[in-house]
């Protein structure tokens, strides 16, 4: 009996699913648990693997459509098998629900353009949207000649922006692009952030890493490093792990920590959960296995959710220090710049040493200026410390 292949609810807020690619095509034969389509949603990437074998006989979502969640996208069957005839189409996600503007906005936003009668009416005739042209006339005003020389370069093909810019290339956002600017702007409008630099002296950071390294032979990266100190001392800052619902500020239990990892099509946030409690070999282990799942479209929904503090490191792009944004609904986020060799002053003495400088920016309604800093300086005051670092990571 044939197997009918649904859009899956990989996570408890996905509605919808975009069809990046079909690893297989109609005809061809597959095997339960081969890679069958690959799946783009507002938080990741993934490859959704075949639940049945046999041939793959209809595949009803083309690549580039987005269907709602439990929607039949395709159907795996057997030979001579006719698989089933949908009297519709998979449900996909609508221009209005996709967020754009209805009938009546375009039409009022229409009638609010300046533009002689001319122009409406031949914009009319032509289906041209006023609001799309750059008016020439006095005031701005769009003239006749602004529509023609519009159509002129719709049959050209060529494409301008708001401001009358030639467009080179229009990229449409992907799901993640989407999410990544909702969350950011969600972000910076509804929390009241504020970022503290410090520049501390790393030679014991470099030091003990190196030292780790060695005893335990595998490789480890100073964002390891930070991932097990930070989680073990925001058990004594509980206010850096929490998160604001209305007017009560929830203290988090567990402490997991979101590494942010770039990759072509956005920025992806997996997390280390109980990392407070984990050796630093099991971090560095799993850090490394959920980067490379990253960068192979092959996170799942509970790797990348549940973060309750984010660390962000730039400096393997030489950059020194920047200001992160809070990945909501958590109330802090460390920036991470690079390790570079610069002079030290140690007492009354100056010798070439290594810097670094950390960035933490948090939500002032949460917690004050002086409960952050309070953080940022044992957290200085134990990367500076060989004894109290080794004692952390072990």
């Amino acid at each position: 009996m044939g197997k009918e292949v649904l859009m899956p609810k990989l996570g408890l807020t996905m509605t919808k699913g975009k069809i990046v690619q079909w690893k297989k095509k109609e005809g061809d034969r597959v095997q339960e648990g081969e890679d069958l389509v690959i799946i783009e949603t507002e938080k990741i990437t993934t490859t959704v693997k075949a639940a049945a074998s046999g041939i793959l006989l209809k595949i009803y979502a083309k690549e580039g459509e987005e269907v709602l969640v439990g929607q039949i996208i395709a159907y795996i069957g057997e030979i001579g098998e006719k698989p089933p005839s949908l009297s519709t189409k998979p449900t996909l996600v609508s221009e209005q629900q996709q967020g754009q503007p209805t009938r009546i906005e375009e039409a009022k936003a229409t009638s609010e353009v300046r533009a002689s009668p001319r122009a409406r009416r031949l914009a009319k005739e032509k289906g041209i949207d006023l609001v799309k042209i750059k008016g020439t006339g006095p005031g701005g005003m769009i003239t006749e000649d602004d529509v023609i020389r519009e159509l002129e370069n719709i049959e050209k093909g060529v494409k301008f922006t708001a401001t009358g810019l030639r467009v080179k290339e229009v990229i449409p956002m992907t799901a993640i692009r989407q999410e990544i600017s909702r969350r950011m702007v969600q972000s910076l409008q509804t929390m009241a952030q504020v970022t503290l630099n410090i520049e501390i002296n790393a030679n014991s950071l470099v030091k003990i890493k190196n030292e780790v390294e060695s005893k335990y032979s595998m490789k480890i990266t100073y964002t390891d490093v930070l991932v097990k100190v930070v989680a073990k001392l925001i058990r004594s800052h509980p206010f850096l792990n929490a998160t604001l619902e209305g007017d009560q500020i929830k203290i988090i239990e567990d402490v997991n920590i979101g590494i942010a990892v770039a990759l072509d099509q956005g920025l992806i946030v997996p997390v280390i959960r109980n990392a407070d409690i984990k050796p630093i070999t099991e971090i560095v282990k799993e850090s490394h296995e959920l980067a490379d799942k990253a960068r192979e479209n092959k996170l799942n929904p509970d790797e990348v959710t549940g973060g309750t503090f984010t660390i962000s490191n730039l400096g393997m792009y030489d950059i020194d220090s920047f200001t992160p944004i809070i990945n909501p609904p958590q109330t802090a986020i460390l920036g991470v710049g690079r390790i570079r060799k610069a002079p030290v002053v140690i007492g009354d003495n100056i010798s070439i040493g290594y810097v670094m400088w950390l960035s933490l920016t948090f939500d002032h309604r949460v917690l004050d200026g002086h409960t952050a800093a309070k953080f940022l300086k044992e957290l200085t005051e134990i990367l500076e410390d060989e004894n109290r670092l080794r004692a952390f990571l072990s």
